[in-house]
């Protein structure tokens, strides 16, 4: 596959001297004029649809936000992915954690993120697989054979393929960044780059790493943490915790058996009515939207500004027929609703790894910069099955566990090994940028720059 991969880009650079002048005009067809209920900005945004494989009729959709606070010129080139599978990094990572805007209450507005990622980068939201978000095929059967592999091919065509409309961002500084089930997506596409790169001179994914959050690593490690994690925060008994090592343990993430299935049920009942992406904080009063994936809210002390349905805004927001034409977006008239994530891409998700570590391997090897965060309130995937998977590479390590600081106040916690840095985010639940984005914005800083996060003497700085 990685051999028809790099033939596929071979042939699409032997053209690329022909096509610079269309390829501009087309992207600038896809520029965004502005968006209903938009306040202005000082920066430029594009989206719109690549297509990834023509025969199928398979088409990726992607959102360009350049970079306001740096020059774009000179700024790197940051994708993100979200999760699920089957969740849109439209609706997520660009609405309500780290992009220009977040919607407002009354779903037809927007306001600015006072700590958007686009201060220091030019971010590109892509949602995939096709059948995620606005993104589409027209053969049926896309949506029903979906998975990692399939989705890493399509996400690395797009990328070639969307660098041909955008021909100034070729070899520019290229980073992986993305989320939960982006856990998977993340270094799986990091792989792809960095394989077909081998032996060209000046790749134009010139990748320099990767950086993943809350993120699914290794399905053994992720559970035990899981179940740690759920008994020593109080939200489960004794009994289930330990029905649960003994019975789940060693199962498959997403296909535990039916024992299991029954004892995590359990789990889930003695939980309570909780955000169990975020476990100390209110939960939306309106119908949830969340996505229960791994295992079937917010703190006291986050931005007084902080909304737990901002979901519901964005689903409500992105089916306004307005927002469609200016994004872009649904062109060819999908004929069901936009969704913040897709069922049956998650229902009938194909091939799953077990593990993401033998690629964290070749990628440490290799010298690439991998950076792995997580919010400590988080019980979908939580802090102690990430550190689990990342004691089982047996990394040297360079610093010792300390606090990191922000404002004269603790952010977290930060360890530094030879090939990784791992981070975790006081108080932040499974989406760091929306329930710390102060936080997750200096969380991007220090990776971009590969700089340790900072200690007390060095946390006089502020945006």
């Amino acid at each position: 596959m990685a051999a028809a991969a790099a033939a596929a880009l071979a042939a699409v650079l032997a053209l690329s001297c022909c096509n610079v002048a269309s390829a501009t005009a087309e992207a600038e067809a896809d520029r965004i004029a502005s968006l209903p209920g938009q306040p202005p900005v000082n920066f430029s945004m594009y989206s719109g649809y690549v297509t990834v494989d023509a025969a199928a009729g398979r088409a990726l959709f992607y959102w360009l936000i350049e970079a306001a606070g740096v020059p774009p010129e000179s700024a790197p080139l940051v994708l993100w992915l979200n999760g699920g599978p089957g969740c849109s990094s439209v609706g997520y990572g660009a609405s309500e954690e780290l992009g220009a805007f977040r919607i407002n209450a009354d779903s037809r507005s927007l306001s600015r993120n006072p700590y958007p990622w686009n201060k220091v980068a030019n971010m590109l939201f892509l949602d995939s697989p096709a059948g995620v978000g606005y993104s589409y095929s027209n053969t049926t059967t896309d949506l029903y054979t979906a998975g990692d592999n399939k989705t890493a091919h399509d996400s690395y065509t797009f990328l070639v393929n969307w660098l041909e409309r955008f021909p100034q961002y070729k070899q520019r500084d290229f980073y992986i960044t993305g989320e939960s089930y982006g856990g998977h997506y993340v270094p799986q596409l990091s792989q792809l780059v960095y394989r077909n790169n081998k032996g060209v001179k000046k790749p134009v994914l010139n990748l320099k790493g990767f950086m993943v959050g809350n993120a699914v690593i290794d399905d053994y490690h992720d559970y035990i943490g899981t179940f740690e994690y759920l008994w020593t925060h109080g939200l489960i008994s004794d009994e289930t915790y330990e029905k649960l090592r003994l019975t789940c343990e060693f199962e498959v993430s997403e296909h535990p058996s039916k024992e299991c299935e029954k004892i995590l049920e359990v789990a889930s009942a003695e939980q309570g009515k909780i955000d169990t992406y975020s476990i100390y904080t209110p939960t939306c009063k309106k119908t949830s939207l969340h996505r229960h994936r791994l295992i079937r809210g917010r703190t006291p002390w986050l931005p007084r500004g902080y909304d737990p349905c901002t979901t519901q805004y964005s689903t409500k927001y992105y089916n306004l027929p307005e927002v469609q034409k200016a994004l872009h977006a649904n062109v060819t008239g999908i004929p069901y609703a936009w969704v913040a994530c897709s069922d049956p891409i998650y229902k009938y998700w194909k091939d799953s790894p077990r593990s993401m570590l033998p690629i964290y391997r070749e990628l440490i090897a290799a010298g690439k910069r991998i950076w792995v965060f997580s919010g400590d309130a988080d019980a979908v995937v939580p802090l102690p099955g990430t550190r689990y998977s990342i004691d089982a590479l047996f990394l040297p390590t360079i610093s010792n566990w300390y606090a990191w600081y922000d404002q004269g106040e603790v952010g977290g916690w930060c360890q530094v090994y030879k090939g990784l840095t791992l981070v975790t985010i006081r108080g932040a639940g499974h989406e760091v940028p929306l329930h710390r984005p102060r936080l997750g914005l200096k969380l991007f800083e220090h990776f971009l720059r590969d700089e340790p996060m900072p200690k007390p003497a060095d946390s006089i700085q502020t945006f």
